[in-house]
């Protein structure tokens, strides 16, 4: 596993949660990159393939969603600051060999914090909506190995995952 900061943030001198002040911080060009995947049985990952799902392109909605996600992430996560984000793009890859969706969103910002958060929320909300346009057919579907790519910008600097170690375990 990864190195994991000592101090929680998010938590002031006396153990109350609370908001990072970011205030003194610089405003930088930040990015998020963040990826998950959907697996399904191979009838259903047709009907998503040939766009044949009774509720429409289940991928040009889960698109949108993904966008309106990383967009309303700070009304989802509470300590999580609004940010005026400058550019979400999210991208599906159709895997036929583990009849799965991957999801990767990129989300781009000016500002004093990153966007890892919007990226991560961005990833979850286009493959919940992969599911829900899907369920009718399939309610077994799996999300999984959803997880910060890289993410660069800040005081922090830039940071990349490594590879498998970094990994969900079953991904």
């Amino acid at each position: 596993m990864p190195a994991v900061t000592s101090e929680l943030t998010h938590f002031d001198a006396s153990g109350q949660a609370h908001m990072v002040d970011v205030g003194a911080k610089d405003a930088t060009h930040r990015v998020a990159r963040a990826t998950g995947l959907i697996r399904m049985q191979p009838q259903t990952f047709a009907l998503v393939a040939e766009g044949r799902a009774k509720k429409g392109d289940v991928i040009a909605v889960a698109r949108i969603a993904a966008i309106q996600g990383a967009k309303r992430t700070a009304d989802l996560v509470p300590l999580c600051h609004p940010l005026p984000i400058t550019r979400v793009a999210v991208d599906f890859e159709l895997d036929a060999r583990q009849y799965a969706v991957h999801c990767t969103a990129q989300v781009e910002t000016i500002g004093r914090t990153g966007v890892e958060m919007e990226a991560l929320t961005a990833v979850q909300v286009g493959l919940l909506t992969v599911y829900d346009m899907c369920k009718a057919v399939d309610r077994g579907m799996v999300i999984d190995g959803v997880r910060v790519l890289e993410k660069r910008g800040g005081k922090s600097g830039d940071w990349t995952a490594a590879g498998p170690a970094d990994r969900a375990q079953n991904v």
